[in-house]
């Protein structure tokens, strides 16, 4: 979002076959609620063309890359690493610290997994939260996450060179060109 830090977002593996649309659903949902970019590991990267087709339709700006080592990108990152788990710290007993390093100016890294995720990312991150302590999608927390970090302020966001825009309305479904 405009004025703040970076937020990325790395996507570590991708499961062929299963993980088509969440893959693809974590790069919806960062672009949608905040987050700068999403970096999808090698197995994902086939995902990246459609989450670029969305930031094309629907506007930007958002980034999408991809990594044949995604625990490079987690190593090289200049900022904290928040890795979304469900056996992290809850949410609401960590989210105002983080916050807080995040409006000092310290980009933020959030990771999510796909399938089982190695201990050494554990050991990585700056912060384990969990949104949840019960089974979820990696999906509906980073969606958790980033509403919390951005304290809702997300779902005003001005985008840039859409091409379709959505109209709201309480029946139906209406898309226009700006």
């Amino acid at each position: 979002m405009q004025g703040t830090p970076e937020v990325a977002v790395l996507r570590l593996g991708h499961r062929p076959g299963r993980d088509e649309r969440m893959t693809t659903h974590v790069g919806l949902a960062a672009r949608a609620l905040g987050a700068d970019r999403v970096i999808l590991a090698r197995e994902g990267a086939s995902r990246a063309g459609t989450i670029e087709d969305i930031v094309d339709r629907f506007g930007g700006p958002f980034a999408v890359e991809t990594t044949d080592s995604p625990r490079a990108a987690l190593k090289d990152w200049d900022g904290a690493v928040v890795h979304l788990t469900m056996y992290g710290l809850p949410i609401q007993d960590v989210e105002g610290e983080i916050r807080t390093t995040f409006e000092a100016g310290t980009p933020l890294l959030a990771v999510v997994g796909a399938g089982k995720v190695p201990f050494d990312i554990y050991e990585a991150a700056d912060h384990n939260v969990a949104v949840t302590n019960q089974p979820h999608s990696e999906v509906a927390s980073l969606a958790v996450f980033l509403d919390h970090l951005f304290e809702g302020e997300e779902l005003d966001r001005e985008w840039e060179d859409p091409k379709h825009v959505v109209v709201p309305q309480s029946e139906g479904k209406q898309v226009k060109e700006p």
